[in-house]
């Protein structure tokens, strides 16, 4: 559900080119609390979207805010910190260390974005996804549902304003699509973050706050 706060990321006059037009946005934003599904055919930008979010690409115009900071304006260095400090990535794959247990994975999270290292509140995090008792185990000892679940626990193990959740649903039956969007959500809201799910999956729509389409943002 939406909220009254300010919001976590705002995306004006917004172009990205490569040799043609590749992303016009001249209005996005979402604010903590809120679930937001960007939907769009492959090849319409999802993952240029992403990458504009998180500072890795620069637009050609346009502005970027993140809790009200402007990443467009920032250097290398600066961008680095705000996405370390403030948005959280799950991953199509799941990039779990597999030479750590799962609950090293989430320290080590934290210990990348120079947040507090909080090992209770990761333990927290793996109990409500209903984990802990896997937390010493290493990333091949899970099954791909346990997994999933340590990689959207480590997303938001440093404490992000802003989830970014890739395709989280797309490989997945009914059942399980619906339990990853119930986790997502509900973590999300437990920490109050803001949740946007970039997806092709148009099973998303029935799952999120609102739906914006990358196929008709110019």
């Amino acid at each position: 559900m939406a909220t009254n706060e300010s919001p976590v990321l705002q995306i004006a006059n917004l172009e990205f080119h490569y040799d043609q037009p590749l992303l016009s946005i001249n209005n996005f934003e979402v604010s903590s609390g809120e679930c937001v599904g960007v939907l769009g055919p492959s090849g319409c930008g999802k993952t240029t979207f992403m990458h504009l979010i998180a500072g890795l690409l620069k637009p050609d115009q346009g502005q970027v805010l993140i809790n009200g900071t402007d990443i467009t304006q920032l250097g290398e260095g600066q961008i680095d910190r705000i996405r370390g400090q403030h948005i959280g990535i799950v991953f199509q794959r799941l990039h779990l260390v597999p030479a750590m247990g799962v609950i090293d994975n989430l320290l080590l999270a934290q210990r990348l974005a120079r947040a507090p290292i909080d090992r209770e509140y990761a333990l927290g995090l793996l109990a409500q996804l209903g984990i802990a008792d896997l937390a010493n185990q290493k990333p091949h000892q899970l099954s791909q549902g346990q997994a999933q679940r340590a990689a959207i626990a480590r997303s938001v193990a440093h404490r992000p304003t802003l989830l970014v959740a890739d395709e989280p649903t797309s490989a997945l039956d009914d059942d399980n699509a619906e339990d990853a969007m119930k986790m997502l959500r509900e973590l999300t809201v437990n920490t109050n973050a803001a949740l946007i799910v970039v997806t092709h999956d148009e099973r998303v729509r029935n799952r999120v706050d609102r739906v914006f389409s990358l196929e008709g943002a110019a």
